[in-house]
């Protein structure tokens, strides 16, 4: 099982990051206003916090979610998201995103193959999450689609980007 500790400081960090840009990325794919922002955000909270409680949970996920409940772990991730996220466009956002999901792929594959696949789940199923949290397209409340068309091509870039696509 993998550890923290298996991993250099940077890459770590990109490790905490890729939990964030996950729902990132589908929310930046198409931006739902502000209620559908929270709902995405709690979306993704949500999921981390679930993995924590959850004891068939693997042993690196919820050391990733542990540190990233951390104040240090927070600083980490709120700063290289700041450098990753500066003067950028949403639909760079998710391409940015991408790179830093295709890199952790490359990371997991190499530090922790024997978790490299549940954590690759993990992160899908945030992103999975994310996506299903808020009706896209709606118009006072009414029609809309749940997950909509560029949802659905960032989600799959997303399992392309982990490397975990057939």
């Amino acid at each position: 099982m993998a550890k923290k500790e298996d991993f250099t400081p940077e890459e770590w960090t990109q490790v905490l990051e890729s939990i964030m840009l996950t729902g990132i990325a589908v929310s930046a794919a198409d931006p739902s206003g502000l209620w559908g922002t929270l709902k995405e955000a709690f979306a993704s909270s949500s999921a981390m916090s679930a993995s924590k409680r959850d004891p068939a949970s693997n042993e690196l996920v919820k050391a990733a979610v542990i540190d990233f409940e951390t104040p240090q772990g927070r600083t980490a991730v709120q700063q290289a998201l700041r450098t990753r996220c500066a003067n950028c466009e949403p639909s760079e956002l998710v391409q940015r995103s991408l790179a830093c999901l295709r890199d952790v792929s490359k990371i997991l594959d190499t530090k922790a193959p024997g978790d490299a696949k549940a954590f690759k789940a993990w992160l899908q199923d945030i992103s999975q999450k994310v996506a299903d949290a808020s009706v896209e397209g709606t118009f006072l409340g009414f029609g809309g689609v749940r997950v909509s068309d560029s949802e659905k091509a960032t989600l799959a870039d997303i399992a392309k980007s982990l490397g975990t696509t057939a």
